[in-house]
Protein backbone atom coordinates (compact mmCIF):
# COMPACT_ATOMS: atom_id res chain seq x y z
CA UNK A 1 0.00 0.00 0.00
CA UNK A 2 1.30 3.31 -0.43
CA UNK A 3 0.14 6.91 0.35
CA UNK A 4 -1.39 9.96 -1.76
CA UNK A 5 -1.22 13.71 -0.34
CA UNK A 6 -3.47 16.40 -2.08
CA UNK A 7 -4.97 19.82 -0.22
CA UNK A 8 -3.44 18.31 3.65
CA UNK A 9 -5.80 15.06 2.83
CA UNK A 10 -4.76 11.20 2.82
CA UNK A 11 -5.69 9.02 0.61
CA UNK A 12 -4.72 5.51 -0.03
CA UNK A 13 -4.27 4.40 -3.63
CA UNK A 14 -3.29 1.17 -4.76
CA UNK A 15 -4.86 -1.52 -2.77
CA UNK A 16 -9.10 -1.63 -3.59
CA UNK A 17 -10.00 -4.84 -2.23
CA UNK A 18 -8.54 -8.35 -1.15
CA UNK A 19 -11.42 -10.26 -1.81
CA UNK A 20 -10.19 -13.80 -2.52
CA UNK A 21 -8.08 -16.15 0.20
CA UNK A 22 -7.55 -14.32 3.52
CA UNK A 23 -6.42 -15.23 6.86
CA UNK A 24 -6.30 -15.00 10.58
CA UNK A 25 -8.94 -11.58 10.73
CA UNK A 26 -11.91 -11.15 12.87
CA UNK A 27 -14.78 -11.41 12.94
CA UNK A 28 -17.36 -8.27 13.60
CA UNK A 29 -17.51 -9.00 16.94
CA UNK A 30 -13.96 -8.19 17.16
CA UNK A 31 -13.07 -10.96 19.08
CA UNK A 32 -9.45 -12.32 17.89
CA UNK A 33 -9.50 -16.20 16.68
CA UNK A 34 -6.11 -16.98 17.29
CA UNK A 35 -4.16 -19.48 15.66
CA UNK A 36 -2.35 -21.40 17.95
CA UNK A 37 1.73 -22.02 17.72
CA UNK A 38 2.27 -26.22 18.31
CA UNK A 39 5.98 -24.53 19.43
CA UNK A 40 9.29 -24.74 17.35
CA UNK A 41 9.49 -28.60 17.66
CA UNK A 42 6.59 -28.19 15.11
CA UNK A 43 7.75 -25.95 12.18
CA UNK A 44 8.05 -28.27 9.83
CA UNK A 45 4.76 -29.26 10.11
CA UNK A 46 3.50 -25.76 9.59
CA UNK A 47 5.73 -24.46 6.86
CA UNK A 48 4.97 -25.01 3.07
CA UNK A 49 7.60 -27.62 2.93
CA UNK A 50 5.78 -30.55 4.77
CA UNK A 51 4.12 -33.32 3.01
CA UNK A 52 1.09 -32.81 5.25
CA UNK A 53 0.90 -29.03 4.25
CA UNK A 54 1.18 -29.61 0.70
CA UNK A 55 -1.58 -32.14 0.93
CA UNK A 56 -4.36 -29.77 2.60
CA UNK A 57 -2.81 -26.49 0.34
CA UNK A 58 -3.77 -29.07 -2.88
CA UNK A 59 -7.38 -29.92 -1.56
CA UNK A 60 -7.30 -25.65 -0.67
CA UNK A 61 -6.98 -25.27 -4.44
CA UNK A 62 -9.06 -28.18 -5.21
CA UNK A 63 -12.00 -26.47 -3.66
CA UNK A 64 -11.34 -23.15 -3.56
CA UNK A 65 -13.18 -21.55 -6.77
CA UNK A 66 -16.42 -23.88 -5.80
CA UNK A 67 -16.40 -22.31 -2.62
CA UNK A 68 -16.18 -19.01 -3.96
CA UNK A 69 -18.92 -19.26 -5.68
CA UNK A 70 -21.34 -19.41 -2.54
CA UNK A 71 -23.37 -16.35 -1.17
CA UNK A 72 -21.00 -14.62 1.37
CA UNK A 73 -17.63 -16.71 1.02
CA UNK A 74 -15.14 -14.46 0.42
CA UNK A 75 -11.81 -16.59 1.09
CA UNK A 76 -9.78 -19.75 1.29
CA UNK A 77 -6.32 -19.89 3.18
CA UNK A 78 -4.51 -23.07 4.75
CA UNK A 79 -4.00 -22.72 8.49
CA UNK A 80 -4.01 -24.79 11.50
CA UNK A 81 -6.97 -25.51 13.96
CA UNK A 82 -6.39 -24.88 17.62
CA UNK A 83 -4.68 -28.02 18.48
CA UNK A 84 -2.44 -27.45 16.00
CA UNK A 85 -3.89 -29.79 12.89
CA UNK A 86 -3.43 -28.95 9.30
CA UNK A 87 -7.09 -27.24 8.21
CA UNK A 88 -8.57 -25.18 5.67
CA UNK A 89 -9.82 -21.82 6.76
CA UNK A 90 -13.13 -20.39 5.04
CA UNK A 91 -13.93 -17.09 4.97
CA UNK A 92 -17.68 -15.84 5.57
CA UNK A 93 -19.28 -12.61 6.16
CA UNK A 94 -22.52 -13.63 8.01
CA UNK A 95 -23.61 -16.15 10.32
CA UNK A 96 -26.53 -18.12 7.79
CA UNK A 97 -23.14 -18.51 5.44
CA UNK A 98 -21.15 -19.99 8.48
CA UNK A 99 -24.26 -22.64 9.30
CA UNK A 100 -23.88 -23.87 5.92
CA UNK A 101 -20.21 -25.11 5.88
CA UNK A 102 -19.51 -28.25 5.83
CA UNK A 103 -17.42 -29.89 8.74
CA UNK A 104 -14.10 -30.91 6.68
CA UNK A 105 -14.15 -31.34 3.13
CA UNK A 106 -11.87 -34.79 1.75
CA UNK A 107 -11.43 -35.46 5.23
CA UNK A 108 -9.71 -32.10 6.40
CA UNK A 109 -10.94 -30.27 8.88
CA UNK A 110 -12.71 -27.04 7.92
CA UNK A 111 -12.22 -23.47 9.98
CA UNK A 112 -14.81 -21.04 9.63
CA UNK A 113 -13.95 -17.77 10.41
CA UNK A 114 -16.60 -14.80 10.65
CA UNK A 115 -15.16 -12.07 9.56
CA UNK A 116 -16.37 -8.25 8.48
CA UNK A 117 -15.99 -7.44 4.68
CA UNK A 118 -12.43 -6.63 3.78
CA UNK A 119 -11.63 -3.14 2.78
CA UNK A 120 -9.05 -0.24 1.53
CA UNK A 121 -7.43 1.44 4.58
CA UNK A 122 -7.64 5.28 3.99
CA UNK A 123 -7.16 6.58 7.93
CA UNK A 124 -4.65 9.15 7.99
CA UNK A 125 -1.32 7.98 9.67
CA UNK A 126 -0.58 9.66 12.82
CA UNK A 127 2.67 11.91 13.49
CA UNK A 128 5.55 9.41 15.25
CA UNK A 129 5.62 9.69 19.42
CA UNK A 130 8.88 12.17 20.28
CA UNK A 131 10.90 8.89 21.92
CA UNK A 132 9.92 6.91 18.43
CA UNK A 133 11.90 6.84 15.16
CA UNK A 134 10.72 9.22 12.69
CA UNK A 135 10.28 6.88 9.70
CA UNK A 136 8.94 9.67 7.67
CA UNK A 137 11.83 12.12 8.01
CA UNK A 138 14.74 12.91 5.69
CA UNK A 139 17.64 11.13 7.45
CA UNK A 140 21.20 11.97 7.22
CA UNK A 141 23.36 9.93 4.13
CA UNK A 142 24.07 7.56 4.27
CA UNK A 143 20.78 6.70 5.02
CA UNK A 144 19.35 3.70 6.34
CA UNK A 145 16.02 2.12 4.93
CA UNK A 146 12.55 0.87 6.15
CA UNK A 147 12.23 4.45 5.80
CA UNK A 148 9.66 7.04 3.61
CA UNK A 149 10.74 7.01 -0.50
CA UNK A 150 9.34 6.24 -3.89
CA UNK A 151 9.41 7.61 -7.56
CA UNK A 152 10.35 11.79 -7.53
CA UNK A 153 7.73 12.34 -10.28
CA UNK A 154 4.55 10.25 -8.37
CA UNK A 155 2.10 12.88 -8.60
CA UNK A 156 -0.85 13.79 -10.91
CA UNK A 157 -4.22 15.24 -10.63
CA UNK A 158 -3.41 17.01 -7.59
CA UNK A 159 -2.07 14.48 -5.91
CA UNK A 160 1.31 12.61 -4.86
CA UNK A 161 1.99 9.35 -3.63
CA UNK A 162 4.82 7.08 -2.15
CA UNK A 163 5.68 4.20 0.31
CA UNK A 164 8.63 2.36 1.69
CA UNK A 165 12.18 2.13 0.78
CA UNK A 166 12.49 -1.77 2.25
CA UNK A 167 16.04 -3.17 2.26
CA UNK A 168 19.16 -3.85 -0.06
CA UNK A 169 19.53 -6.67 -2.54
CA UNK A 170 22.51 -7.41 -4.98
CA UNK A 171 22.00 -8.03 -8.69
CA UNK A 172 25.00 -8.26 -10.53
CA UNK A 173 27.93 -6.41 -8.99
CA UNK A 174 25.08 -3.78 -7.92
CA UNK A 175 23.49 -3.15 -4.73
CA UNK A 176 19.91 -1.82 -5.22
CA UNK A 177 17.10 -0.53 -2.63
CA UNK A 178 14.11 -3.14 -2.86
CA UNK A 179 10.76 -1.89 -3.32
CA UNK A 180 7.06 -2.51 -4.91
CA UNK A 181 6.08 -2.03 -8.54
CA UNK A 182 3.32 0.61 -7.27
CA UNK A 183 5.67 2.12 -5.18
CA UNK A 184 8.79 2.58 -7.73
CA UNK A 185 7.06 2.04 -11.38
CA UNK A 186 3.16 2.28 -11.41
CA UNK A 187 2.79 5.34 -13.25
CA UNK A 188 2.28 4.28 -16.64
CA UNK A 189 0.19 6.82 -18.80
CA UNK A 190 1.87 9.94 -19.82
CA UNK A 191 -1.66 12.00 -17.81
CA UNK A 192 -1.73 13.83 -15.26
CA UNK A 193 2.27 14.45 -14.88
CA UNK A 194 3.01 14.39 -18.37
CA UNK A 195 5.59 11.15 -17.95
CA UNK A 196 5.87 7.34 -17.40
CA UNK A 197 8.71 5.80 -14.59
CA UNK A 198 11.38 5.03 -16.98
CA UNK A 199 14.81 3.34 -15.89
CA UNK A 200 17.37 6.01 -14.59
CA UNK A 201 14.36 8.15 -12.81
CA UNK A 202 15.30 9.13 -9.34
CA UNK A 203 14.19 7.29 -6.24
CA UNK A 204 13.89 9.65 -3.53
CA UNK A 205 14.21 10.49 0.19
CA UNK A 206 11.70 10.49 2.14
CA UNK A 207 8.79 10.50 -0.20
CA UNK A 208 6.92 13.45 -1.67
CA UNK A 209 4.02 12.44 0.61
CA UNK A 210 6.30 13.56 3.75
CA UNK A 211 7.78 16.78 1.75
CA UNK A 212 4.29 18.47 0.52
CA UNK A 213 4.76 17.13 -2.93
CA UNK A 214 8.03 19.21 -3.34
CA UNK A 215 10.57 16.59 -4.75
CA UNK A 216 13.39 19.61 -4.21
CA UNK A 217 12.88 19.16 -0.39
CA UNK A 218 13.91 15.44 -0.49
CA UNK A 219 16.89 13.69 -1.30
CA UNK A 220 18.18 11.87 -5.07
CA UNK A 221 19.92 8.18 -3.14
CA UNK A 222 18.45 5.80 -5.81
CA UNK A 223 18.37 5.28 -9.83
CA UNK A 224 15.00 3.36 -11.49
CA UNK A 225 15.44 0.36 -12.80
CA UNK A 226 11.98 -0.48 -14.23
CA UNK A 227 11.57 -4.47 -14.70
CA UNK A 228 7.78 -3.94 -14.98
CA UNK A 229 6.83 -7.27 -12.55
CA UNK A 230 3.50 -6.62 -12.82
CA UNK A 231 0.67 -6.87 -14.39
CA UNK A 232 2.91 -10.39 -16.18
CA UNK A 233 3.96 -11.84 -12.82
CA UNK A 234 3.25 -13.07 -9.18
CA UNK A 235 5.51 -10.50 -7.20
CA UNK A 236 4.69 -6.76 -6.81
CA UNK A 237 8.33 -5.51 -6.97
CA UNK A 238 11.02 -3.33 -8.37
CA UNK A 239 14.19 -1.87 -7.72
CA UNK A 240 16.96 0.99 -7.86
CA UNK A 241 20.37 1.17 -8.25
CA UNK A 242 21.96 3.27 -4.96
CA UNK A 243 23.58 6.77 -5.60
CA UNK A 244 27.24 6.74 -4.01
CA UNK A 245 27.63 7.32 -0.73
CA UNK A 246 23.54 7.71 0.03
CA UNK A 247 22.35 4.51 0.87
CA UNK A 248 23.90 2.90 4.18
CA UNK A 249 25.84 0.04 2.16
CA UNK A 250 25.30 -2.59 4.75
CA UNK A 251 21.78 -2.35 3.55
CA UNK A 252 21.04 -1.42 7.40
CA UNK A 253 16.92 -0.98 8.37
CA UNK A 254 15.91 0.98 10.71
CA UNK A 255 14.98 0.11 14.45
CA UNK A 256 16.25 -3.60 12.84
CA UNK A 257 19.66 -3.34 11.68
CA UNK A 258 21.79 -5.47 9.49
CA UNK A 259 20.20 -8.60 8.04
CA UNK A 260 21.37 -11.89 7.32
CA UNK A 261 22.11 -12.89 3.98
CA UNK A 262 20.10 -15.73 3.97
CA UNK A 263 16.13 -16.09 3.41
CA UNK A 264 13.88 -18.15 5.41
CA UNK A 265 10.77 -20.11 4.32
CA UNK A 266 7.16 -18.61 6.68
CA UNK A 267 5.47 -21.36 8.07
CA UNK A 268 2.21 -20.73 10.30
CA UNK A 269 2.70 -18.80 14.01
CA UNK A 270 6.04 -17.55 13.41
CA UNK A 271 6.85 -14.57 14.54
CA UNK A 272 7.36 -11.42 12.62
CA UNK A 273 8.48 -7.62 12.27
CA UNK A 274 8.92 -4.77 9.70
CA UNK A 275 10.32 -1.51 9.36
CA UNK A 276 8.17 0.83 7.08
CA UNK A 277 7.08 4.39 6.41
CA UNK A 278 3.88 4.77 8.45
CA UNK A 279 3.94 1.95 11.37
CA UNK A 280 7.63 2.14 11.49
CA UNK A 281 8.88 -1.12 13.93
CA UNK A 282 5.91 -3.65 14.23
CA UNK A 283 5.66 -7.02 15.10
CA UNK A 284 3.32 -9.81 14.53
CA UNK A 285 2.85 -13.64 13.75
CA UNK A 286 1.86 -15.52 10.42
CA UNK A 287 -1.54 -16.67 10.09
CA UNK A 288 -1.78 -18.08 7.05
CA UNK A 289 -0.04 -19.68 4.04
CA UNK A 290 -0.93 -20.21 0.02
CA UNK A 291 -3.57 -17.38 0.18
CA UNK A 292 -4.86 -15.96 -3.18
CA UNK A 293 -5.57 -12.53 -3.02
CA UNK A 294 -6.80 -9.92 -5.63
CA UNK A 295 -5.83 -6.36 -6.32
CA UNK A 296 -6.64 -4.02 -8.31
CA UNK A 297 -3.75 -1.06 -9.66
CA UNK A 298 -3.74 2.26 -11.06
CA UNK A 299 -2.29 3.61 -13.61
CA UNK A 300 -0.51 6.29 -12.23
CA UNK A 301 -0.83 8.17 -8.78
CA UNK A 302 -4.51 9.28 -8.66
CA UNK A 303 -4.99 7.66 -11.85
CA UNK A 304 -7.35 5.61 -13.31
CA UNK A 305 -7.82 1.47 -12.96
CA UNK A 306 -5.03 0.05 -14.81
CA UNK A 307 -5.43 -3.93 -14.03
CA UNK A 308 -6.21 -6.44 -11.75
CA UNK A 309 -4.12 -9.18 -10.53
CA UNK A 310 -4.39 -12.19 -8.85
CA UNK A 311 -1.66 -13.47 -6.75
CA UNK A 312 -1.17 -17.36 -5.68
CA UNK A 313 0.64 -18.65 -2.86
CA UNK A 314 1.13 -15.19 -1.04
CA UNK A 315 1.92 -14.95 3.16
CA UNK A 316 -0.50 -13.76 5.24
CA UNK A 317 -0.29 -12.28 8.64
CA UNK A 318 -2.41 -10.96 11.53
CA UNK A 319 -2.92 -6.94 11.33
CA UNK A 320 -5.22 -5.64 13.99
CA UNK A 321 -6.08 -2.62 13.29
CA UNK A 322 -3.25 -2.14 10.83
CA UNK A 323 -0.88 -1.81 13.37
CA UNK A 324 1.19 -3.85 11.59
CA UNK A 325 0.61 -2.60 8.31
CA UNK A 326 -1.22 0.83 7.01
CA UNK A 327 -1.41 2.73 3.60
CA UNK A 328 2.62 4.19 2.82
CA UNK A 329 3.96 0.63 4.90
CA UNK A 330 4.14 -0.71 1.25
CA UNK A 331 7.96 -2.41 0.18
CA UNK A 332 8.58 -3.07 3.83
CA UNK A 333 10.45 -6.23 4.39
CA UNK A 334 8.80 -8.74 6.55
CA UNK A 335 11.76 -10.52 8.59
CA UNK A 336 12.08 -13.05 11.34
CA UNK A 337 11.62 -11.59 15.04
CA UNK A 338 15.28 -12.03 15.93
CA UNK A 339 17.56 -9.45 17.34
CA UNK A 340 20.51 -10.14 15.28
CA UNK A 341 21.05 -10.14 11.64
CA UNK A 342 17.52 -11.45 11.11
CA UNK A 343 16.88 -13.34 7.40
CA UNK A 344 14.14 -12.00 5.21
CA UNK A 345 10.67 -13.92 5.11
CA UNK A 346 8.90 -11.59 2.81
CA UNK A 347 8.11 -8.63 0.49
CA UNK A 348 5.07 -6.62 1.86
CA UNK A 349 3.10 -5.23 -0.52
CA UNK A 350 -1.09 -5.02 0.29
CA UNK A 351 -3.46 -5.53 3.33
CA UNK A 352 -6.71 -4.50 5.25
CA UNK A 353 -7.28 -3.83 8.78
CA UNK A 354 -7.28 -7.08 9.82
CA UNK A 355 -4.22 -9.11 7.71
CA UNK A 356 -1.21 -7.89 5.98
CA UNK A 357 -0.32 -9.54 2.29
CA UNK A 358 3.46 -10.39 1.46
CA UNK A 359 5.17 -11.91 -1.77
CA UNK A 360 7.61 -14.85 -0.22
CA UNK A 361 10.97 -12.89 -0.87
CA UNK A 362 12.73 -16.20 -2.74
CA UNK A 363 10.28 -15.71 -5.42
CA UNK A 364 10.92 -11.83 -5.44
CA UNK A 365 14.66 -12.58 -5.57
CA UNK A 366 14.60 -14.55 -7.96
CA UNK A 367 12.87 -12.16 -10.30
CA UNK A 368 15.57 -9.93 -10.36
CA UNK A 369 18.07 -12.63 -9.81
CA UNK A 370 19.24 -11.35 -6.32
CA UNK A 371 20.38 -12.03 -3.14
CA UNK A 372 20.20 -9.97 -0.17
CA UNK A 373 23.02 -7.95 1.14
CA UNK A 374 23.55 -9.40 4.35
CA UNK A 375 26.04 -10.80 7.20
Amino acid sequence: MRFSFAQSRWRMLVLVGVVLALVGIWGCSGTEDSITDPGSSATGLMSTSSREIQDVMAIQNLHTAKLMAEKDVIGTATTLTEDGRPAIMILVTTNDAMGKLPREIDGIPVRPLLTDKIVAMGKPSKPPKPDKVDHKAKQDTPIQLGTSGGWRYDLANGYCCGGTLGSLIQVGGSKRILSNYHVFEADIVSGGNGRVATTGDYIIQPGLIDVGCNADAAQNVATLVVTSSLPGNNVDCSSANIIAGMVDPSGAILEIGTLSATTVDAYIGQDVKKSGRTTGLARSSVSGLNATVSIAYDNECAGGAAFTRTFTGQILITNRASKFLGGGDSGSLLVEDVTTDPSAVGLLFAGSRSIAVANPIDEVLDFFGATMVGN
